[in-house]
């Protein structure tokens, strides 16, 4: 059964952990690699062993991070999951570790975990894994920073969805003075877009179709899309907020094929 648990307890628990693995969901976002990296590499700062592992490839738009990406050259002791709602989400490293800890920010966290730190309220994983980080006494450098900022700045669509609170504009100020370069990571998050990613989202706006009075739209990204544009599922992270730019559109839903023919 979960166990779930406060800041104080994580913060215990991870001062006296080493050979650390931080797993982070497929399909990886600015919020999980933001939030895992960072706190790897305040783990790192204390003399510990910590890596990363995501099931699959890092998208090159978060080349900045200075991700310290799994190899294999330790042993996990100690597991942690970082914006992980429900353990399917592992993709193909699902069951493989035994997870001792989950930090998250989603309500439908399934408690998979031993020990869970939920709080969702909060707009993003990254905003938690700031707070622990201070409550271990690491000094936030531009690295983390960076990582952190990413992660708040990617899940409330450069602040401009509902769920991005106060605090969550305070944290990303305290993020700006360690040196996150915000300027650089909006443009790169919210206005660069690749020739492929282009011609995918053309054919993606193509495929909307609306129901019950127009409330819900849903977009289909399918494997055809990706062959004809040149385009792969590393890049589908900026089609979901298309749905939500339409007018009257409360519930927007993006559907991907996945190359064995699942969704």
């Amino acid at each position: 059964m979960t166990q779930n648990v406060d800041r104080e307890t994580v913060v215990s628990r991870l001062l006296a952990a080493d050979d650390i693995l931080i797993l982070c969901h497929k399909n990886p976002d600015g919020d999980t690699i933001g939030s895992g990296t960072a706190l790897c590499l305040a783990l790192q700062q204390l003399g510990k062993n910590a890596a990363v592992l995501c099931s699959d490839p890092i998208p090159a738009m978060y080349s900045y991070m200075p991700i310290t990406v799994f190899d294999g050259s330790f042993r996990p002791a100690f597991v942690v999951a970082v914006d992980v709602a429900t353990e399917g989400l592992l993709g193909a490293i699902q069951g493989k570790y035994h997870i001792d800890l989950c930090i998250d920010h989603h309500g439908t966290n399934t408690d998979y975990a031993d020990r869970l730190l939920l709080d969702d309220g909060a707009a993003a994983a990254s905003e938690i894994i700031y707070k622990v980080i201070r409550e271990m006494g690491v000094p936030l450098d531009k690295g983390m920073a960076n990582c952190l900022y990413t992660g708040i700045s990617t899940d409330t669509g450069c602040f401009r969805y509902a769920s991005a609170t106060a605090e969550s504009y305070r944290i990303a100020a305290d993020l700006i003075e360690a040196g996150a370069d915000n300027g650089r990571i909006n443009r790169v998050m919210f206005e660069t877009k690749t020739k492929t990613y282009a011609r995918l989202e053309r054919l993606a706006l193509e495929s909307m179709r609306f129901y019950l009075d127009e409330r819900v739209a849903i977009i289909t990204v399918t494997q055809e899309m990706y062959h004809l544009t040149g385009s792969n599922e590393q890049e589908t992270e900026g089609l979901a907020p298309l749905t939500r730019q339409i007018e009257g559109v409360e519930v927007g839903i993006t559907i991907r094929e996945k190359p064995d023919g699942t969704c």
